[in-house]
Parts: structure tokens; sequence; C-alpha cells
């Protein structure tokens, strides 16, 4: 049975703390540093707290009568007749004033949910739906009609009111499946905020040009135009424009009646904001004011456009100073990575809402948000907004009456076995519709050296998809701070490391000492392989990572053979706090390392330290044939070709043997995406790019170093095979001399 939420209800902070800021209305809209929440509500009174992805965001206190209707599900509320008729705010003005009083009440009602949301009974549960998603769903006209609920867009829109309050934030980056309503829903938003927002500027962009204008005049527009009176400005020029939605009021026409009669023109106000589109590229809206910039399809700019130059300079829009005064609503799928996918990828993952800088902002300004493919599937949602997950034991019904016979887990597990045979295929269908980001990310195959079937099995294992490997992010730590003594590992969210195996006690921190050199106790193990760098800093400040990886092997310890335990991939601030890092995961494991010497300021470091004995030599050489260099502190160098190719060969006889669905039907046990994404795109070409797979393979030969032993020359000295020959003549032998 596949269960899975998008949010968890969390209790950050006491409920009494609670109560007693709600009875006197303390809590104010936006981030709330004291309780680290984002607040929604703007009457001081907060209710329940949801954990979306990392953001903590309190959602309003309900009230005490929750609309709900006979069927207990989201439909459209009554629109009264007449005020449909009703088309302009023109119209109303002329409506007999008797009879506007009856609708005021009304009316105000609607602005009400549009300014704080709107709470009904779906199935028996109260749910909260943000002023945003109401307009949405009440007031919007889509290619279907009217929008229907789904509970993946009320998260969707619940986080998006999170980074519009949030005065750290730029917006959100999403990261979605095909035909999830992205283009609908910021296209109402865009509509929404335009049309009660004065002296303002609203932006859109796609992939192309033509998409935009395409989103503008087929979605922008006709949502606006759908609007009721009551919602709708003043509008100048076209009823249905093609590059330009203006709010204000249009130039006033003398006519000869009015002229005649000295009539006096009526003074009407207007907001005097636009909604307009531009073509792609990296300077679109360069040193414009916006109040809020809908990015759309931006995982797929293709070359030499680039939607990371794009953010650069559009960000700038966004701001007065530190001020962020406009909003980015960006949304797409990803092409391939080389197809531009790899800049949306980047920007997703610098807009992660854990990693933030000293100034509270992610590295982008934007906050990130994936919605799996199995939430927002059409077809296989219910009457009630729920994804069916499951195929159903009972009738399910969706939101237009249609039976739901099959679960979409099914249905996408069915269509991913049809394009087995097609990896590229299958590759394109996994980032239209993913159920991880890794799905999400997903790149052709058509470079690879390795195994990439066996490689993606166990991407997707991991991900969770049948898996249960936990692995654990965190520190090393000299015990109470004092070098050379214990290492412990410290869990840590923030920590450079991340181990899926420790050895038991008894064998952690097993260093035997020799003649004043340190060696590792636990050699028959395990070892290590590193990719180091030497240079802290780089002009450009953007060095490769330095990368180090623990595997094991079979040994009678009570230890997981030929796992990987350890993957490192950083690059901290100094050369010698990497260098510590990498000493300190040595002493813990106790095993030895084989890492690069073309780069041996590491290498000198362990010597000096006392630990030369932890420092492989390389293994495919005698000790008589090392160079001075290399007797003195180890290492193997990346300048060989034949080097290269036994690198290359030992990771891939690694992933045919250990990766991914196995002889016996059971998964490997590399459970770190980093390093098998790496392994995916590794070019033995430019190997400086790969610095997980260096690492890695690194450690695989040095586990295997007895097969890349040297075997001596054999020299075969001839033996004297000489055969005596006899005369047997008379009663006694004599030997024949043969001339001698």
């Amino acid at each position: 049975m596949y269960r899975q939420t998008l949010y968890e209800i969390i209790e950050p902070i006491k409920k009494t703390t609670i109560s007693r800021l709600n009875k006197g209305k303390k809590w104010k809209q936006g981030y709330n540093k004291e309780h680290d929440v984002v607040v929604l509500s703007d009457t001081g009174q907060i209710g329940e707290i949801y954990n979306i992805q990392g953001l903590h965001i309190a959602l309003p206190k309900p009230p005490k009568n929750v609309y709900s209707n006979k069927d207990k599900k989201w439909k459209q509320l009554e629109k009264p007749e007449i005020l449909k008729k009703i088309k302009t705010i023109f119209d109303w003005r002329a409506y007999p004033e008797d009879q506007k009083e009856q609708w005021h009440e009304y009316i105000d009602g609607e602005f009400d949910k549009r300014n704080g949301g709107f709470w009904f009974n779906n199935n028996g549960t109260t749910t909260y739906i943000t002023g945003t998603h109401y307009m949405y769903l009440q007031w919007s006209k889509i290619d279907v009609g009217a929008p229907n609920f789904r509970e993946a867009n009320r998260l969707f829109f619940i986080f998006w009111e999170a980074c519009k309050v949030d005065k750290r934030c730029y917006g959100m980056c999403y990261l979605k499946n095909r035909r999830s309503g992205f283009s609908f829903m910021s296209s109402a938003e865009t509509v929404n905020l335009a049309t009660i927002s004065s002296d303002s500027r609203y932006g859109i962009l796609s992939k192309s040009g033509a998409d935009a204008k395409k989103m503008f005049t087929d979605k922008v527009v006709p949502i606006s135009i759908n609007y009721p009176f009551f919602f709708k400005p003043v509008q100048d020029g076209m009823d249905r424009p093609k590059s330009e939605l203006a709010y204000r009021v249009p130039a006033s026409k003398f006519t000869r009646k009015k002229i005649e009669t000295n009539e006096k023109l009526e003074e009407i106000k207007g907001l005097d904001t636009t909604i307009d589109w531009k073509n792609t590229g990296d300077n679109s809206y360069d040193g414009e004011k916006l109040s809020l910039l809908v990015h759309d399809e931006s995982g797929k700019w293709e070359r030499p456009d680039n939607i990371l130059n794009n953010w650069r300079v559009t960000k700038t829009c966004l701001r007065l100073g530190s001020r962020i005064i406009g909003k980015c609503m960006m949304g797409s799928t990803s092409n391939a990575l080389d197809k531009g996918g790899d800049n949306f990828k980047k920007l997703y993952n610098d807009s992660d809402v854990k990693k933030r800088n000293r100034n509270g902002q992610t590295k982008s300004g934007l906050y990130s948000l994936f919605v799996p493919m199995e939430w927002n599937f059409e077809g296989f949602i219910d009457e009630h907004g729920q994804p069916v997950f499951n195929t159903p034991e009972r009738d399910v019904c969706g939101p237009d009456g249609e039976l739901i016979d099959v679960g979409v887990i099914n249905h996408w597990e069915n269509e991913v076995d049809g394009l087995r045979d097609d990896q590229d295929a299958l590759n394109e269908f996994y980032r239209q519709f993913p159920r991880t980001e890794e799905h999400a990310f997903r790149d052709e195959t058509k470079n690879s050296i390795f195994n990439l079937v066996k490689i993606y099995e166990q991407i997707d294992y991991n991900e969770g998809i049948g898996s249960s490997a936990s692995v654990t992010t965190g520190s090393f730590q000299w015990v109470n701070g004092i070098k050379d003594s214990q290492v412990v590992f410290t869990p840590n969210p923030s920590g450079r490391f991340k181990i899926s195996w420790v050895p038991p006690a008894r064998l952690q921190n097993n260093v035997i000492n020799k003649n004043g050199i340190k060696y590792p106790g636990n050699e028959h193990m395990g070892a290590f392989g590193c990719d180091s760098y030497d240079i802290s800093g780089t002009v450009d400040g953007r060095g490769s990572n330095g990368a180090l990886h623990g595997l094991t092997k079979f040994s009678m310890e009570d230890a997981p053979a030929n796992h990987f335990f350890l993957e490192y991939v950083a690059r901290p601030q100094t050369a010698e706090m990497f260098f510590e890092d990498v000493l300190m995961s040595l002493i813990f494991y106790g095993m030895p390392l084989l890492a690069e010497n073309n780069k041996p300021r590491l290498l000198y470091y362990l010597k000096r330290r006392g630990y030369r004995g932890f420092s492989m030599n390389r293994p495919d050489k005698v000790w008589n044939k090392l160079s001075v260099a290399e007797k003195e502190v180890g290492g193997i160098p990346n300048s060989s070709e034949d080097i290269k190719q036994a690198h290359a060969a030992a990771i891939e006889m690694y992933i045919n043997d250990h990766v991914g669905v196995k002889s016996d039907g059971s998964y490997g046990s590399v459970y770190f995406n980093e390093t098998l994404n790496d392994w995916a795109k590794f070019n033995i070409n430019k190997r400086t790019k790969h610095d997980a797979s260096i690492s890695s393979g690194l450690a695989v030969m040095a586990c295997n170093r007895n097969l890349y032993k040297p075997t001596a020359d054999r020299i075969i000295q001839p033996l004297n095979l000489t055969v005596s020959k006899y005369s047997n003549d008379g009663f006694s032998s004599k030997i024949i001399n043969n001339g001698l």
C-alpha cells in the first residue's frame, strides 16, 4: 500500500504560547524569527503549522462556522445571475440605486475571501485554501472551463502565499510534471494581483517569445475578461490585446455632442497597472521594476539562452536595495541536462529553504518546491481532490463522475515497464512525469561509458521506491577538540559527510603505532579513495570539490562487504580544513587511503602529522620501482593512460557486480546518489569535472589492489638435460664418451 504526504502538521511552538498570542492577536503576517514560522494570516491569529519541504507555514485560525454543501466537496459557489449581466463598473453605475444595496454584502464577502482565503468541508475535513487559490477556483476560466480542486494545488498555493509574505524570499522555483496546471495557476495569480495593485508592472517569460505570447493571449487575457465587474478595473485598449493588458483610464474622447452641450468629463480613476510579455533572453526585463515575474517553462531554456543568467539580471527588477518589492513565480519540467536542464537544476538546488546565508536567504533567493507526479496526474484525482495512489478496492469517481479503476502508481509503473528497452525514451518519461527529484533531472544516456540501466535502477531504489536504506549527514570531530586523539561522528544536517555504515565501537579509531608512524588497524576491512585539491581559493571562486569515498571489502569482521559507506564531496573554506576532514575519517574507520599524488599537499599533510602509514603506495609498482616522491608520501599519479583505463575499468567492474538489481534479485548498496549521477555523466577525457568518480574509483582500486600487483619478469635459464649413452656389449655397461 503506497502512502505519501507532501506536508506534515508540526508543533514547533507550545500550544499555550499560540493560545496566549492568539488571544491578544499578536501574530504579524510574514516571517516570525523567534518561532521560525511564516505566518499567512493578517488577523493576528494562527492555527495549524505545516512543514512543506522544510518551510514552516502557520495557517490562519479556522472560523467557528465552516462552509459545507451536501456533497462535502469543493463546488463553485453560486453566482447571482443578475450580477453576471453587469459587465463593467459603468454598467453598475447605471444600475438602479435602490437595487444595489442587496448585493453589497455579497460583493464584500467575495473581497474577504480573496484577501483571507476560504474554509470548506471536504469529505469531513475542515480544509483551508488561500485567497489566491479561491480566485483560481471560483473566478478563473481555463481550457476545460472551471478548474477542479486538487490537494496538490492547495499545498502549492499555501507554499506560494508563504513566499509572498516572507520578506526574505524572492518567490518560488517549482519543479513539476506535465499538465500540472502551473501555467493557468500563475496566469490566474498574475491577474489577481494586477487587478488590486496600482502603479505596478507584471511580466511573463517562457522558453520562447512565442510561448510567452501564447500564455498571455490564451490564459491571462481570458481570465481577466471573465472576472466579475467588481473585481475588474477600468481597462485601456482592446478587450483582447496581443502584447499588453493595461488597467488604466483610457484617453477621453471629445465628441461633437460633448462640445456643443459643454458636458463636463467624468473623472475616473484607474490603477495604471500593466501585464505584458517579453521575448526570451538573458536581459529580458533588464532595468525594469516588476511586482511579479512569471517564469514559465524555465527548465526548457536552450542554449544560448541561459535561465541562470536571466535570473541574475531579472532578480534586480524585484528589489530596491536590500528590500524585496516583487516576487517571481517560476515553474517547469526539466530538459535533458545538456539542453539547458543543468542550469535549471542548479537554480532549483540553490533554492533549498534548508540552506540559507547569514541574511536568511537561499543562494538564489527563491524557495524550491517539488510535487511528485502521483499527486497531480490528470485522470487519477478523485472528486475530493485527493490522488488515487493505489488501485481502488471500491468505486472511486473523479471530479466529473468518471470511474477511476486503477491507481496512479500502477499506471506509472506499467508505462515505465514498457520503456525499459529504450533508455532515452524512459528518461524522457521520467523528466515529464517525475516521482522523485532524480527523475525530474534524469539525463540522456548517449554519452555514458558505464551501465546506465544499473545506475538508474540504484538511484530509483535509493529515492525510496522500495528502499529503506538510510544515509546520515554529519561531521567528524576530535574528542574534546584534542587532535590526534579519538574521533567521533556527530549527525548534523549541515555536515559535509554522508555515511551509511559505522564500524562497531571496538573497531573505531583502530590505529597502530610503529616506530612513531601510525598505521590503519582495519586495513583488512576496506579503504578510502580521495580526489584532493591544493589551493584554498580560486580566481573565479568555483574550484573543483575535494572528494572522499570509503568502501569495504570482504572480511570476517562485522561489516557489509563491497559497500560504499562514506561520501564526501565538498570544498571547505581552506584546503587545510579538507585535509583535516580526510584525516579524521581515516582514523575513525582505521582504513588506508589511495589518493592522486599530482596534488600532493594532502599526502604531505598526512606525513607531517605522523600518518604516512595510512597513505597507500601505488599498487601497480613494487617498492624499488617507485619514485623518490612516491616513496616519501605514497599516492598514485593520474597522468598515465594505463592508470586512467584501470580506474574506469574498476568503476565499471563495481557497477556491474554491485549496483542496481543483482543476480539474486536484491539491490546494490550504493546509497549516495551524487556519486551515482557522477558515474552516469563520467567522461574519461574530462576527468577533472568528476570529483566523485575519481575518488570512488580509487577506493575500488584500493580494495582490489592485488589485481594491479606487478608480476616480475621470468628469466628462463637453459638447463643441461643431456642424456648419457651406454654400450651394453659384454658383461658390463660402458659409457659412450661421444668424442669427449
